[in-house]
């Protein structure tokens, strides 16, 4: 277990001050001028020796993306933009670090803004996140009132903004691309990659895209050194991440742990064990909706990091561990989330746009069993058709729940064709007698 002192994120449950005066007893903007005064190869490289990967899912190396900005300005200004759309179903740990914990991204915003030599950060929340925006708003404010940004901010010599930019609630819009187009003005569709954000980003100009968490730990990383965050967790998956434990556990919650830490030790330690204990447990999805489910018999010893979970064919995606006891019709379950797909998919690739809604309607008919074993190939088939073939990641999000439920409770699927096809029998025959 992470030891208290190793935790960042010191207020993620809102029982202390939240706004500047509380922000600061608890360590934040200490300095923050000596930071900026390693310099942007310094910072950027201490990032890298961290082994800090992106908290939004795809879990790229931070330092390196960071390295990828212009390092001389050829006229364009350069920006960061902070996704805080979090729409994936299960993952609530942004919206509390926004609530309870927003002087921690205003500061590294700040940070990573001046690693990579933007002018700016735009934060782009969830529309929905009402009360999360306001704090956010709030702590912004205190801190152009403080002088920690804006014109020379912390005195380093360095101008800086934060915009706090409330989106319409789109879960395409966490997509980096569809999130530059929507802070544009424009509908919320992925660009094709090349150019990345980094030549051609938000207006043209050179952009950065990264989670909250990812921009929220920076400082302390710089402060506490990178040999303290990399020497948590694992190799390749260092530091602390905060995982969202929901579903069949006797005390949802959401907790800052170690990278690595076994999932068993991570359900019961905090959140209070499997709903009927662990026997109980039928299947777990680790990483948010997207990511494959996988039975008790992996969730045993598999530990929740990067590398682990894709060694099982699953993913620690935005370490939301959505639990499901042996109560849980799991077929039903995997059905309401490939409707989500289909209802979220912005309609521009034709894999996405028809691939979705047809999976979710051959999802609805395997509920009930009305279907036959042959389409459950059929249908493992047609994942994979869309899996790897449209412009961002919204169909592999979509097909991978299938996939892992095709792989690990397929006896299930088939078990309930064959039910009702001996119902029908027995149907017919009885109309006939």
């Amino acid at each position: 277990m992470l030891d208290d002192e190793d935790r960042i994120f010191t207020n993620l449950y809102g029982l202390e001050d939240w706004r500047l005066a509380g922000a600061r007893a608890r360590g934040d903007w200490d300095d923050t001028k000596a930071l900026l005064e390693k310099g942007r190869d310094e910072i950027i490289q201490e990032i890298k020796d961290s082994g800090l990967r992106g908290r939004g899912g795809a879990g790229f190396p931070a330092g390196l993306k960071w390295s990828f900005m212009p390092k001389e300005s050829d006229g364009r200004p350069s920006y960061l933009v902070v996704n805080a759309d979090e729409g994936e179903p299960g993952t609530c740990k942004d919206r509390d670090i926004l609530r309870h914990d927003p002087h921690k991204l205003v500061e590294g915003c700040l940070v990573a803004g001046f690693a990579m030599g933007a002018c700016a950060a735009y934060i782009y929340t969830r529309g929905e996140f009402h009360r999360e925006i306001q704090n956010l708003q709030t702590a912004v404010d205190e801190a152009y009132d403080g002088g920690l940004i804006g014109k020379n901010a912390c005195n380093s010599g360095y101008d800086f903004d934060v915009y706090v930019h409330p989106g319409a609630g789109a879960y395409i819009c966490g997509e980096e691309m569809a999130l530059i187009e929507s802070l544009e003005g424009k509908k919320g569709q992925p660009r094709l990659k090349p150019p990345f954000p980094a030549a051609v980003g938000v207006w043209g100009c050179p952009t950065t895209v990264n989670n909250v968490e990812t921009i929220a730990v920076a400082p302390e990383i710089l402060r506490r050194g990178y040999s303290w965050f990399a020497g948590l967790g694992r190799p390749n998956n260092t530091g602390t991440k905060i995982f969202c434990i929901s579903g069949h556990v006797n005390e949802p919650c959401n907790v800052e742990e170690e990278m690595g830490i076994p999932m068993r030790e991570l359900i019961e330690k905090h959140a209070g064990g499997v709903r009927g204990g662990w026997d109980n447990l039928l299947a777990v999805i680790p990483g948010g909706a997207s990511v494959p489910v996988i039975p008790k018999s992996v969730c045993d010893t598999v530990l929740m990091d990067f590398d682990s979970l894709k060694d099982v064919k699953s993913g620690l995606g935005t370490a939301a561990v959505i639990v499901m006891d042996k109560s849980t019709d799991i077929v039903k379950a995997i059905a309401r989330l490939s409707k989500f797909y289909m209802h979220e998919s912005c309609g521009q690739c034709t894999p996405c746009r028809e691939g979705t809604g047809w999976m979710s309607r051959v999802m609805d008919r395997l509920v009930e069993g009305r279907a036959e074993v042959a389409e459950i190939d059929l249908l493992e088939e047609v994942t994979y058709q869309i899996e790897g073939h449209t412009i961002c990641a919204l169909g592999d999000a979509a097909a991978w729940p299938i996939q892992g439920l095709i792989r690990h409770f397929r006896p299930e699927l088939e078990r309930r064709i064959v039910e009702r096809m001996l119902s029908d029998e027995g149907a017919s025959t009885e109309a006939a007698a």
